[in-house]
């Protein structure tokens, strides 16, 4: 696995070192639509410095590259290419990351697959929509990528191909040359091999730098109200909040005190309404949409503008409810997917444990290191508070240092 410090040492070898592991896991995981290997060796020649400096970086082909096209898994946006950099790559290449190419993503980040793979086990999604991004970092192509979530769109492929996820907090992290689903949902984030890097990309993008964590308390969500959770993803939730609570946390159950319920289905009606006029124009084409897509747009369509006011209004006031919560508590540990990658790949697996979290605008961190007793991987994810990100990577940082000890059979 390449890491961000290896990578630094001479921006030449780590692109050529990319390029030969994509060219080693490509027939198989299949995470890239293009690779740009002329633009990011001729980018190595010219950097010198920089934090990220010569990181090879995978961009999901919703987030426009300079030259290169942003074709959004769609044959609607074919061919386009894009004039400018987005505003997350302009912010990494400045740090000295250097774009190798661009990877597969669901067709206009929703539900229809690409032809990606889990690394992990081929027969498995790697989720969605930030598929191709997640399976290249757990592939050993790239340290870093970029993706994007709307509802469950990068917390759940991080789970699934066992990675470190971050999705920024809704309006923190521009969304320029990025095609978006849902104005008020969408959101940037990163996926890297583990939780470190993860925060040291951050700190190269926005200066946030990760917190000490000093506990406060967590609050422990199973999502059993919401979803059918396998009992590993439970056992881990359980046994990773009982090593937490012997470090110092002091961990109680969220229970009742959010109703994620009347959440993931209020995100659903935001989701639906906003999508429905955002690819208004591609609703014109429906031959060349997918049965999934079709069914949402035709959704948001049938959403009275009075629906989505109330929504919007249930949305704001269960902001105000947590985000009080949250400056009582530290985080938020609940499982990021109900369990491991489903086999097969005509699906991508619910992101029903995310839409509550997504629908308030909260940064959500993905920790990996849990296995199922099959090895596949299961992430947790923590929800903080979005004016406290650094204290929210610090304890995600120290969380993973304890899923490790759990793991390796220490704890």
């Amino acid at each position: 696995m390449p890491s961000l410090t290896s990578a630094a040492h001479d921006p030449r070898e780590a692109v050529d070192g990319a390029l030969r592991r994509l060219a080693e896991t490509e027939p198989d995981i299949r995470a890239w639509v293009r690779v740009d290997a002329k633009g990011a060796r001729k980018a190595a020649e010219g950097i010198t410095d920089g934090p990220l400096r010569g990181v090879p970086v995978g961009v999901k082909d919703i987030i426009d590259v300079a030259g290169l096209p942003t074709e959004c898994g769609s044959p609607l946006r074919r061919g386009r290419i894009a004039t400018s950099d987005a505003w997350l790559v302009d912010r990494l290449r400045r740090a000295g990351a250097i774009p190798l190419g661009k990877t597969v993503t669901t067709e206009f980040a929703y539900f229809q697959p690409g032809p990606t793979r889990n690394p992990h086990n081929l027969a498995h999604t790697p989720g969605g929509s930030s598929s191709g991004s997640a399976a290249a970092v757990a592939a050993g192509v790239v340290p870093l990528a970029l993706g994007s979530q709307t509802a469950g769109s990068l917390t759940r492929p991080a789970s699934f191909c066992g990675v470190a996820g971050y999705v920024a907090p809704v309006g923190a992290w521009s969304t320029r040359g990025i095609t978006g689903l849902s104005p008020s949902l969408d959101a940037p984030g990163l996926i890297t091999p583990g939780v470190t890097e993860l925060a040291a990309v951050v700190e190269a993008v926005d200066g946030t730098r990760a917190d000490v964590p000093h506990w406060t308390g967590v609050l422990v969500w199973r999502g059993t109200e919401l979803a059918d959770i396998d009992p590993a993803m439970l056992d881990a939730l359980d046994r990773t909040a009982k090593a937490l609570t012997a470090t110092g946390a002091k961990a109680n159950d969220l229970g009742g005190q959010v109703r994620t319920p009347e959440l993931a289905e209020t995100h659903a009606t935001v989701m639906a309404y906003e999508a429905a006029r955002s690819l208004a124009a591609e609703a014109e084409y429906p031959e060349s949409l997918s049965t999934p897509l079709r069914e949402l747009l035709e959704r948001g369509r049938r959403t009275s503008e009075g629906e989505y006011r109330r929504a919007q209004h249930i949305a704001g006031t269960a902001r105000t409810r947590v985000l009080d919560l949250l400056t009582r508590v530290d985080v938020i540990l609940a499982p990021a997917a109900p369990g491991p990658a489903p086999r097969g790949l005509d699906a991508t697996g619910t992101p029903v444990l995310s839409r509550p979290w997504q629908l308030l605008g909260l940064p959500v961190v993905t920790v990996p290191g849990h296995r199922d007793p099959h090895g596949m991987p299961l992430g947790l994810q923590l929800i903080g508070h979005p004016d406290r990100v650094a204290r929210l990577l610090g304890i995600a940082r120290h969380t993973e240092t304890v899923v490790q000890e759990i793991a390796g059979g220490t704890r």
